[in-house]
């Protein structure tokens, strides 16, 4: 799997396991085409993955990882913002082209 965890990210994803499971939970990361916004993300902290789902290790987190999600986070690097407008995983994908009217 070629995809990038930012520090800020894998904090975040520790955080999350540390308050909704325990040591061996993982961060589940199903991942949705979002349109102009890039990737849309349903995100949750389970005991363990569902079928279908793979285990991803990063920065030692354990990542459960659906297939579309897998395909969807080739080169990209997910990062955490805490900024005004948004809080949560940023997803900055090379392959993203913007919809930017001209």
């Amino acid at each position: 799997m070629n995809f990038t965890l930012t520090p800020a990210a894998t904090k975040f994803i520790r955080m999350m396991i540390r308050a909704d499971g325990d040591a061996s939970s993982g961060f589940r990361l199903a991942v949705s085409p979002g349109g102009c916004s890039g990737l849309a993300a349903d995100i949750s902290v389970r005991k363990e993955p569902a079928a279908g789902e793979a285990v991803v290790e990063r920065n030692g987190v354990k990542l459960f990882l659906p297939a579309e999600s897998r395909i969807l986070l080739d080169g990209v690097t997910i990062d955490f913002a805490d900024t005004p407008s948004q809080t949560g995983l940023v997803f900055k994908d090379p392959k993203q082209v913007s919809c930017s009217s001209h």
